[in-house]
């Protein structure tokens, strides 16, 4: 199972070379089309994974995998251009989530459409071009709201009223500049909109593209942005581009090396993908059946019931009962023989609400 994440920035942001650090890419960093875009993959390394591997040694091992979309930079076109409106939502419909790569280095070669490096002033621009792009979609559909109105039968009217409604109320919001993710939506409300891919309702992660000469003040740095910009949904990071796509075609210990070198302690992936999981909300639970071994993301929150449909419908359909155990106690165990012998495993009904770690095996009949 993966997770989809879209990037975009404004035009000499670092968009594409941020693409290539992350998923080891090597796309071309000075074009893009949007009729085929920039597509990778990563794999999300969970130390947990892999010790699960060492004492089960199954046949297979099947990690989490990020799904990264370089959506180019021209949503700066989609509150005016139905045409490349339809195309981005089309790329964006199976995305989870939105990074905004965001201009912080200083490279005169490479000269800044503005003039200038102002990081505040970009985020703030990306922001408002992706409510722009919002408020488009809710026109266009309020127009046709109204236009079906007119010979409308009484429960298609009452229908159409409410939805005509929440736009209205969704609208007012996003020209006072507060993005769909922040409303307090009900679910019914949040299942009624999704057919809209609005881009304001993703979380959204600003990923500040530095320097290596910043390197040594990005943590102040990302904590100043973080004060101004972050907000339920929206979180700020920092990284250089250019160096983890320069790393990421190094093998592991040249590439570890170096990074002692710059004083980073983690990837750039390794951080992008923690701040994408807590964006998102998401855990991780594992399988071990037919002698494979998979991590499986879902919401925090979700119930044993729905989690087995996660991996197949006929799973949920036909959900008898979960058997569980933990993380720590299977390794403490050492099999899941062992944990059952002594009362580590549990069994969970479909209201279980799924705990990071766990390691479930799903009893079903259909």
């Amino acid at each position: 199972m993966s997770v989809g994440i879209g990037i975009m920035g404004l035009p000499k942001s670092g968009r594409t070379t941020v693409f290539n650090a992350l998923t080891r890419g090597r796309a071309d960093t000075g074009s893009y089309t949007p009729e085929a875009p920039h597509v990778g993959t990563a794999r999300v390394a969970d130390p947990r994974l892999d010790r699960l591997a060492e004492i089960l040694r199954p046949k297979k091992v099947v990690a989490t995998e990020i799904k990264y979309l370089d959506v180019g930079a021209s949503i700066k076109g989609m509150a005016r251009d139905t045409a490349i409106s339809g195309q981005f939502l089309s790329q964006l419909g199976a995305v989870d989530a939105l990074i905004d790569v965001v201009r912080a280095f200083v490279d005169d070669s490479i000269p800044h459409l503005e003039g200038g490096i102002d990081v505040n002033r970009d985020i703030a621009a990306m922001d408002m071009e992706i409510a722009f792009a919002d408020l488009a979609i809710i026109e266009r559909r309020l127009g046709r709201i109204e236009a079906s109105l007119k010979g409308a039968k009484p429960d298609e009217r009452q229908h159409l009223s409410q939805e005509k409604g929440l736009l209205l109320r969704i609208k007012t919001e996003l020209e006072k500049e507060v993005p769909v993710r922040e409303l307090n939506l009900s679910a019914d409300e949040a299942r009624a909109i999704a057919g809209y891919q609005f881009l304001s309702a993703k979380p959204l992660l600003t990923a500040v593209n530095i320097g290596e000469d910043q390197i040594a003040g990005a943590d102040a740095l990302e904590k100043e942005l973080g004060q101004r910009f972050c907000r339920p949904g929206h979180g700020v990071i920092t990284l250089c581009g250019e160096l983890e796509m320069e790393l990421g075609q190094l093998d592991e210990e040249t590439a570890a090396d170096c990074r002692r070198e710059f004083g980073l302690a983690e990837t750039g992936l390794e951080r992008v993908t923690k701040m994408s999981y807590q964006l998102l909300g998401l855990i991780t639970f594992f399988t071990t059946a037919s002698n494979e071994v998979r991590a499986w993301p879902i919401r925090q929150g979700t119930s044993a019931l729905h989690a087995a449909g996660k991996i197949h419908t006929d799973m949920e359909r036909g959900f008898i009962r979960a058997e569980v155990i933990s993380f720590g106690d299977l390794i403490r165990a050492g099999s899941i023989a062992e944990g059952r012998k002594h009362g580590l495993l549990r069994l969970e009904g479909k209201n279980y609400q799924v705990q990071d770690g766990d390691v479930i095996t799903f009893l079903f009949n259909i």
